[in-house]
């Protein structure tokens, strides 16, 4: 009887003490994904993809070989500029995993040049970073429906 109920008091405590990590709100992702984008209104598209990125950042755009990593991101950036172009997105939805360690945002962006305009959707894969910052590891996007047109509207 001793033994049954020392077995039961070992089991009762060894479940008790397993931490449970509450739900991630996404919400904080959500916020990561406006202030990224936030970013690259005021400082530039290049600059704000550099910020946000994680060190082993994977981008990919059509017609070209993924970029690897956040120093082949730089380095693609050389010799081009991005002043008179405005790249904005807006976050449908976020989701992240248990760990609360991973998640992703997509939506919608639109990037205004001096003479057009285009929108599409994208999808970005984030990481928190041991410093509890969320950095992007791996962007996507294409040409394709706006928000707008996506909720029955017009351009």
């Amino acid at each position: 009887m001793k033994t049954t109920i020392l077995l039961l008091l070992i089991i009762f405590v060894l479940f008790s003490c397993t931490e449970k990590k509450p739900a991630a709100n996404p919400q904080v992702l959500l916020d990561a994904d406006i202030a990224f984008s936030d970013y690259s209104v005021k400082h530039g598209i290049q600059k704000a993809f550099i910020e946000f990125a994680d060190d082993s950042v994977v981008l990919l755009k059509p017609k070209r070989m993924p970029i690897v990593g956040k120093l082949n991101l730089i380095k693609s950036y050389e010799g081009k500029s991005d002043s008179g172009v405005v790249l904005t997105w807006s976050p449908a939805k976020a989701i992240i995993a248990k760990s609360g360690e991973l998640g992703y945002t997509y939506g919608f962006w639109t990037f205004i040049a001096k003479t057009d305009t285009s929108h599409g959707t994208y999808m970005t894969v984030w990481k928190k970073d041991p410093t509890g910052l969320w950095k992007y590891i791996a962007d996507t996007g294409n040409e394709g429906l706006s928000n707008k047109q996506e909720n029955g509207n017009s351009h």
